[in-house]
Parts: structure tokens; C-alpha cells; sequence
């Protein structure tokens, strides 16, 4: 007889994002002529760079020849991507990272879900609170959380390290020992960041605990301000005991696209095993690599045009954030980030709920965030709006939330 996988029952409700999407969905129902504003997925709205669709139109022509065509892709994804990779994002910031150490996937959510896979189900996880989802909920599928606590909201085998407006919303080195440690920064969802120093702190634990780092670094391209490392890497040591996750997602706007890769250093090893031996095979038996055409579009990317492109893009996200930040302070609101990350973290006033927040922005302003709560007990008393809207939709959204305060 078929059983089922147990460890999907523990999980509280849907995914978070589904679960917004229902709410939508059940709103316009009753009110169909409402013009809603949508703040809060993540999801980019600018089109595709031109350097970027000329490479996909060029790899497309070559598919369609006997010379130029491409089946699979190798395991670790295209030499002309990893190497450029390696040169731009990491040998330029003086980070010793090869080609070879460069896993091309679909994209950081899928590798951030996945690389769990590879440890043993006796490790102690550790994570920021609040924190990204799949973190935790990839841990909860595998069996590795415990049961969940209803009463406090969080997993009771999990070390949650609170993120508060009192540290800066920066989580500090847990008094439990912890086996595996996801950060994330610049940080989803309240938009914070680590200094060097600090992010070196978290190295040098990991390596006197013989722990591992699992280091999202899928915001790096918004970093302004100077010290905030773009890559764990530029921490000394971090060769031995940190994994990093990046994206073109929202670097190139790759939304639709999927295209990421994950970094794991052939000297990082657990109980003596190569990480990068296990996720290699790993990859090799459970992907077929990113397509031939994206995988020049992200190499794209990386030429002179293509950066200014980018860097173009990301200003107009950057500058939307300053238009909420503005409206929000405004408003009466108290608010962080959008200064290097597209998220903006605000406190929900007069003590309501998350949810509570959710259903007056929309039901009053007909706008949309993410409930800080969804993030994790921490995020109670929150609220997350994206950047990543059209210039005329956030100024829009700005002026409704100064209508109904």
C-alpha cells in the first residue's frame, strides 16, 4: 500500500504566497471592479534588458541550426557562463572562487530548497526570524524540524535567532549550537544588511562549531551603501564552511527566465565528504541544466552594456523604494529598508495584526503586501512591500496609503 511522505502534514496551511494569492482572489470576487495594486510577491515588472533579448535571439538562431544547436547542458552548466561568473562576481571583488566550483541551476529558490538534501536529518537548523519560507519549509518536507508549535508558531526543533528593530533586525550568534545556518542579506523580507565585520563574526562561529553556512545572496546587486560584502567569500575562512545561493532573478530581471547558480568550494567537507562531490552528484542526477539560450542570456549579463542595462534597472527599483520609503514616513509609518534591498519592512499600526493589515491595505486602499507573520513569528506586527512595482502603480499605491493612513 501507497503511504505518504508525513513530514507535508506538519506544514501550517499553504505556502505563504498561495495563500495571499486566495485572498485576492476571494476579494475581487465580491468586488470586481476594484483596481488593485499588487506590493507583494517579489516579482519583477521591467522588461528584459536589450543586450540580454539580443543574446536570446542570437542562441535562439543558433538552435535552429545543425552547427549551433544544444541538447543538455554539462552538469555544472556552460564553461562560458561559470567563467565569467567567477571573474566578474567574485575574482574582481577578491574572493578565490573557480569555475568549477559554480553550479548553474534554474534558480537560488529551487537550490535553497534543495541543498538540504545533501545533510543528515540529525542536523540542527538554525534561522533568522523573520526569515524566508523555504528555508524552514524544505527542512519541514525533509523530517529535520520536529513538530509544530501552534501556540508559538514555530518549529520546536528549529533554533529561530529573532530579528528585531532593537538589533537592527539582525540576528545574533545563537546559544544553541547549531549544525546548519541560513542567512540571507541583503535580507528577505525587512530588507537589512550585514557589515563585513559582522558577516565575519558568523564565519569565524560557523568554523569553531563545524557548522555550515547557507548564505542567500540573491540581493547582492542592490547594495549602495559601502562595507556590505556582496559575497560571503570576501569573508576570510569562508572557503571551509559557507555554501552561497545567487540569482538573476531580480540582478537581470530573470524572473520568467530561471536562471541561478549555487557556489560550494572544493575544500568545504563535512564528517570528511566533499559537499561539492555530493551536490555535483546530486545535480547530475536530478537536473538537466538550465536551457542553452538562457544560460546566454545570463551570460549577457556580464558585457559592458549589459551591466549598464542592469544597473539602470536596479536604480528605477532603488528609486521606487525611496517613493515608499517617502510616503510611508509620510504617512505616520515606521519603516526600514529599500536602502540596499528592494523590500520595505513597516510596523502595522495602532497593534494590529499582520493579517489584520493585509485585509485593511486591501479591503480600503485596494493595495497589496505580504503579512510580516508569513515570514515567521518575528514578522508579527509587520509588513513587507516590494519595489518591484511599476513607477506609475507605486506612486498610486503611495497616495492611497496616505488616503486611509
Amino acid at each position: 500500500m501507497a503511504t505518504i511522505n508525513q513530514n507535508y502534514l506538519k506544514l501550517p496551511g499553504s505556502y505563504l504566497f498561495s495563500t495571499i494569492a486566495k485572498r485576492i482572489r476571494e476579494f475581487e470576487a465580491g468586488h470586481p471592479d476594484a483596481d488593485i495594486i499588487r506590493l507583494g510577491i517579489g516579482d519583477v515588472t521591467r522588461p528584459i534588458a536589450p543586450s540580454i533579448i539580443e543574446a536570446l535571439h542570437k542562441a535562439v538562431d543558433e538552435m535552429g541550426t545543425e552547427e549551433g544547436f544544444h541538447g543538455y547542458a554539462p552538469d555544472l552548466g556552460y564553461a562560458f557562463l561559470r567563467e565569467v561568473i567567477a571573474r566578474e562576481d567574485f575574482a574582481k571583488r577578491g574572493c578565490d572562487i573557480g569555475a568549477d566550483e559554480i553550479f548553474v541551476s534554474d534558480g537560488a529558490k529551487c537550490d535553497c530548497g534543495n541543498i538540504q538534501e545533501i545533510f543528515g536529518l540529525d542536523n540542527k537548523v538554525a534561522v533568522c526570524d523573520p526569515v524566508y519560507p523555504v528555508y524552514v519549509d524544505s527542512n519541514v518536507m525533509a523530517g529535520r524540524t520536529g513538530t509544530y508549535d501552534e501556540a508559538a508558531e514555530n518549529f520546536r526543533n528549529v533554533i529561530y535567532m529573532p530579528c528585531r528593530k532593537e538589533n537592527g533586525f539582525m540576528p545574533e550568534l545563537p546559544k544553541e549550537k547549531p549544525d546548519l545556518i541560513y542567512l540571507c542579506f541583503p535580507n528577505n523580507p525587512t530588507g537589512a544588511v550585514m557589515k563585513k565585520a559582522d558577516l565575519q563574526k558568523w564565519v569565524d562561529y560557523a568554523r569553531a562549531n563545524d557548522a555550515v553556512i547557507l548564505y542567500d545572496a540573491a540581493y547582492e546587486a542592490y547594495i549602495a551603501e559601502d562595507d556590505v560584502p556582496h559575497s560571503i567569500f570576501e569573508c576570510e575562512g569562508a572557503r571551509s564552511c559557507a555554501i552561497e545561493f545567487r540569482s538573476f532573478s531580480k540582478t537581470a530581471g530573470f524572473t520568467g527566465l530561471r536562471l541561478g547558480f549555487t557556489v560550494i568550494p572544493k575544500d568545504l567537507t563535512v564528517d570528511g565528504t566533499s559537499l561539492w562531490s555530493l551536490w555535483a552528484r546530486r545535480h547530475g542526477t536530478k537536473y538537466n541544466g538550465a536551457p542553452y539560450i538562457v544560460q546566454r542570456a545570463g551570460e549577457a549579463a556580464y558585457t559592458e552594456a549589459g551591466r549598464a542595462e542592469i544597473r539602470a534597472q536596479i536604480a528605477y527599483y532603488m528609486e521606487n523604494a525611496k517613493i515608499i520609503r517617502e510616503g510611508l514616513s509620510d504617512a505616520g509609518y515606521e519603516a526600514s529598508g529599500g536602502v540596499n534591498a528592494p523590500y520595505i519592512w513597516l510596523r502595522t499600526p495602532d497593534g494590529m495584526s499582520s493579517w489584520e493589515f493585509f485585509d485593511h491595505l486591501l479591503s480600503e486602499a485596494n493595495v497589496v503586501g505580504t503579512p510580516g507573520v508569513g515570514f515567521g513569528p518575528g514578522g508579527e506586527g509587520y509588513f513587507r512591500l516590494t519595489a518591484f512595482g511599476s513607477r506609475e502603480n507605486t506612486e498610486r499605491a503611495m497616495d492611497r496609503i496616505r488616503r486611509v493612513g
